[in-house]
């Protein structure tokens, strides 16, 4: 594997334009944090026209990006958000046609940043995945993702890019007889996604702890046949932990108000598909589901983004669950599709995890 020798924080420290952000909140809060470590100061900081208001961030006036280009000409911008909005990739497209764009990779939980030190430390960990990654496009993945997170050079992850189809074509070959748990449900539309490819399915569980996206699913999936809302978060045990819902990054278990918790293991479903982007719990849901995996021989689609280790910790975590069961052939192999983790269980065997 092929991993670029600087990362983006030794690059920022020696660049001679003036760097600027593109966007507030969470993300650029962690960003300038990071910025800190290697004693970078941004210059400015614009968002797109239509959100310009009269505010200030961090003592910097929010302008456009325009007026900071009329002011620095050429500039180093670092892409604070991630947003589907059409108009809004749109204008990213421009300006990294016109500026140097570069995407910082922080966290969404936890500390610590996937920088050279850390993966010069965790080599080891990386080779591992690496080494079970069942293709060549794949391994290609992997290796393309790691560089985008240490480069923050769009381009490779530009190279990551497939189809949204292509996953449920390719491996997770879903059948008109699954049952579905959809854990971090949001609004509904990864429920709905599910029929569309499935157009038929034996019964449907989803999961949302945020009370406001909840009313929502409740809403978009109203007369749905077979199917069970829970307004719950998804941890490795039963009980209550604090909340914090938050538009955008940071919504979580954590401080906040109680929130019922729940395992999957205490819903005793026969799932034979599970989606799961709980926010930075993965892991932890992963504890909690081990006698359902081994049970039902789970196909899963768990998001591997939330914290740093997520790229090594999530597989080797179902690794783990895989070893407690007693068959010789019981031997994960992987996959690679930024951001997300897949596993599929065939006539009573782990055969693949896809990340």
């Amino acid at each position: 594997m092929n991993i670029v020798k600087q990362d983006i924080w030794q690059y920022l420290k020696t660049d001679k334009k003036p760097i600027v952000l593109y966007g507030m909140g969470n993300g650029a809060d962690k960003i300038i944090k990071a910025l800190e470590r290697v004693s970078v100061k941004p210059s400015g900081v614009f968002a797109t026209d239509g959100f310009v208001r009269d505010k200030r961030f961090h003592g910097m006036s929010l302008t456009t990006y325009s007026a900071l280009k009329e002011r620095f000409g050429d500039m180093t911008v670092l892409l604070c958000f991630g947003s589907s909005r059409p108009e809004v990739l749109e204008n990213i497209k421009r300006i990294s046609a016109e500026q140097e764009l570069l995407v910082p990779d922080v966290p969404v939980y936890g500390d610590g940043l996937f920088d050279s030190e850390y993966a010069a430390a965790h080599t080891e960990e990386l080779l591992w995945v690496y080494s079970r990654l069942a293709d060549e496009k794949s391994r290609e993945t992997l290796e393309n993702t790691v560089n985008f997170k240490l480069s923050g050079k769009p381009e490779y992850l530009y190279r990551c890019e497939v189809s949204h189809d292509e996953p449920f074509q390719s491996f997770l070959m879903l059948c008109d007889d699954e049952s579905y748990l959809d854990l971090g449900a949001y609004n509904g539309d990864t429920v709905l996604e599910f029929i569309q490819k499935t157009g038929k399915y034996k019964s449907i569980t989803a999961v949302e702890p945020d009370n406001r996206s909840f009313k929502k699913l409740t809403a978009n999936t109203g007369g749905l046949e077979n199917l069970t809302l829970i307004n719950a978060c998804v941890g490795e045990a039963g009980g209550t932990a604090g909340f914090s819902s938050r538009k955008g990054r940071g919504s979580g278990i954590g401080i906040g108000e109680d929130c019922k918790m729940i395992s999957v293991d205490s819903l005793n479903g026969g799932f034979s598909f599970i989606k799961a982007d709980v926010e930075g719990s993965e892991t932890a849901m992963l504890k909690g589901a081990e006698s359902t995996i081994l049970r039902c021989r789970t196909k899963m689609q768990i998001a591997c983004y939330h914290r740093t280790g997520d790229l090594t910790d999530i597989p080797r975590a179902v690794c783990k669950i895989s070893r407690r069961q007693l068959i010789t052939d019981c031997n994960p192999r992987f996959r690679m599709k930024t951001g997300i983790v897949f596993l599929r269980g065939n006539y009573g065997r782990f055969r693949e995890l896809c990340v």
